[in-house]
């Protein structure tokens, strides 16, 4: 063991003075020191202090506004963690002894770089000291801690924090002749680095960040807190890795490992998946409806880890990417899937249910608050792609969170048919009063239930997933650790969307059918009325394009040939059309699931089909829609930690 450290503490108090010199110490391995750039080493544990600019000395000031408080210089420092140790840290406000100022006529704000200034401060009367970096880290208190914010670093990572404090402006003449004494205190402790891990994986295992906690979930639906020193997933097994996000973030260190987590503190369940390579079986090259072969379901060979494939390497491909595109691939090749690559990643989050919404009316909207991903909850429905996409994005901006993306529904389809899924038909959630994670208690044998008295009867048979335990034929592995509402249920919009022929996104229809993006082409008048393209010009930007795929121009659905290899639509052909009730619609090989790709009149892209499309539903559905808030489509979240 060995230790560098160098100490300093100044304190400086002129009438009503304020003065923060930092300094840094250490749980478990402990040393305190200030100003340039310092190092504590211990082992394989080291971590970096570095002041980025001068001290926080107020004196003789006076109470002042936020506004004011704001604009003042402030102290800024930067945490680095140098090793290979994971690192959690708390950053706490010291005060000692000889302090005689309340906290109550005292605010400060504390902010990362990368975030966005507060627009207001915070009374130190009222932080509660609680520790939200990690369990097992521990508080040493200098007279007084109250922590401010908190993390943790990777090998490497870096956090810079801005901070402010001034005198509240509501502080009266009694603050008179006071001071305040204390310092920025950083403490922290290297975090275990032998979390389970599964070997099949290949280091593709789940990230956990911030607000996320990994869980185990019973049968019965009990939701527990999962040891990370333990086996909480096995890929092998079918038992996919499971977290959640609290209605309270700060409540997490209410529940111990192994305790359970009542559903009514659960904000939001998520599945990982992880990164992976598969075996093309089908080109996808189809640019006609011809005839279904059912032979072509089958195991999709899968290989997990953080790699990416190569046409250098023989027997793999370099993933094309685009729409259309073929590269150097083959029939036989392994390719890694395109979801894990155009966002970089070893894995990705995705939401366990259909998104629900706490929301009684205005359901088009952007509102992040209002997002819960639960089960038993109404699905989020009557809301445009550009509102879906933007509260997506929002509700957890640290773990890039965002809409579905079509390739993304298709690397979690191929999972779920592969060896390590369920690899059968999705059962199909059922549920009429569009309520998340149900299933049907029998198989549908028709479809377009809406017309037909007999699967009307059917629709009504549904099971709940958390009280029935046949439930899991919805699931995505077939037990309780997988993904739900992938066939049925409602039409999810996914971020897929054709390209005009200007090579732009389109947004729909017309004004009243579109997808509430802006600088795109719709329609000006009614579906039927193609003639003048218009630009329309109200709503949102696009976002960056690593947030959804794009499809190459056709008038026609049947071009099957534009799919992006990977994303669970072109590849699933050979394909025909279905005449059921005097209605007609193209279907896929796989499941014969309804199989219609997006084309001019309807540029956006949904998945799974909807509870009363009966047969015609299924995790390999697709259809083409116009993105317009529509009663029976909602949408899914994914996290990108």
């Amino acid at each position: 063991m060995k230790l560098k450290y160098k100490i300093l503490l100044a304190i400086i108090t002129v009438g009503i003075g304020i003065c923060l010199m930092a300094y840094q110490s250490y749980a478990l391995w402990v040393a305190s020191y200030t100003g340039g750039e310092n190092i504590v080493e211990v082992g394989c544990f080291s971590v970096e202090f570095e002041e980025l600019s001068s001290s926080v000395e107020l004196h003789n000031t006076y109470p002042v506004s936020d506004q004011k408080g704001l604009s003042a210089t402030p102290y800024t420092f930067k945490i680095t963690n140098t090793c290979t140790n994971d690192a959690a840290y708390n950053v706490t406000l010291n005060t000692l002894t000889t302090n005689t100022m309340q906290k109550k006529w005292l605010k400060y704000a504390i902010y990362k770089s990368t975030e966005s200034k507060p627009a207001t401060g915070t009374n130190l009367g009222t932080v509660s000291n609680f520790n939200t970096a990690t369990e097992e880290l521990q508080i040493t208190n200098l007279d007084e801690s109250i922590i401010i914010a908190s993390g943790k670093l990777k090998q490497n990572e870096s956090e810079t924090y801005n901070f402010y404090l001034w005198m509240d402006e509501a502080t009266g003449n009694e603050a008179m002749n006071t001071k305040f004494e204390g310092s920025i205190n950083v403490i922290s402790t290297a975090t275990k680095t032998n979390n389970y891990k599964e070997t099949l994986l290949n280091g593709a295992d789940p990230v956990l960040k911030d607000t996320l906690i990994a869980v185990t979930i019973d049968n019965d639906g009990t939701v527990k807190r999962a040891d990370l020193e333990k086996e909480w997933y096995n890929y092998e097994n079918k038992e996919w890795a499971n977290a959640i996000i609290l209605k309270d973030e700060s409540s997490i260190t209410n529940y111990s490992v192994g305790s359970t987590i009542p559903e009514d503190a659960i904000e939001s369940y998520f599945v990982w998946i992880p990164k992976y390579r598969y075996q093309l079986w089908d080109l996808g090259e189809y640019q006609d409806l011809t005839e279904i072969d059912e032979s072509k379901v089958h195991e999709i060979p899968i290989i997990f880890g953080d790699y990416n494939t190569s046409d250098s390497i023989d027997g793999e491909c370099t993933t094309p990417m685009e729409s259309g595109a073929t590269g150097n691939c083959q029939v036989g090749d392994y390719m890694t899937h395109p979801a894990f690559l155009s966002i970089p990643s070893t894995g990705f989050w995705v939401g366990k249910f259909e998104t629900g919404t706490t929301l009684t009316s205005d359901y088009n909207v952007r509102n992040s608050e209002a997002i819960q991903i639960k089960p038993n909850v109404s699905s989020w429905r009557n809301i445009q792609v550009a509102n879906a996409f933007y509260t997506s994005y929002d509700y957890k901006r640290n773990l890039d969170s965002h809409m579905m993306k079509n390739t993304e529904w298709g690397a979690v389809a191929y999972l779920q048919h592969s060896k390590y899924g369920s690899l059968t038909s999705v059962r199909i959630n059922n549920n009429s009063s569009n309520l998340t994670g149900y299933a049907a208690n029998n198989e549908p044998t028709c479809g377009y239930t809406q017309t037909n008295e007999k699967c009307n009867i059917w629709c009504s048979d549904y099971s709940c997933n958390i009280a029935y335990p046949d439930s899991i034929l919805a699931s995505t592995t077939g037990n309780i650790t997988g993904i739900y509402d992938m066939a049925g249920g409602n039409w999810e919009y996914v971020m897929g969307v054709m390209l005009d022929q200007s090579n732009k996104p389109m947004s729909g229809k017309n004004s009243m059918k579109n997808s509430g993006f802006n600088g795109t082409f719709g329609y000006p008048t009614s579906e039927n009325d193609t003639s003048g393209l218009i630009e329309l010009t109200t709503g949102y930007d696009f976002p960056d394009k690593k947030y959804y795929d794009t499809y190459t121009y056709s008038t026609l659905d049947e071009q099957y040939q534009r799919r992006i290899l990977g994303d669970a639509t072109g590849e699933l052909g050979p394909f025909n059309n279905k005449t059921y009730l005097a209605v007609t619609i193209p279907i896929g090989s796989w499941h014969f699931d309804n199989a219609a790709l997006l084309y001019s009149s309807r540029p956006w892209i949904n998945r799974g089909n909807a509870y009363t499309d009966g047969t015609d539903a299924g995790i390999f559905a697709f259809s083409p829609t116009e993105g317009q808030a529509y009663g029976a489509s909602t949408f899914r979240v994914v996290l990108t930690p």
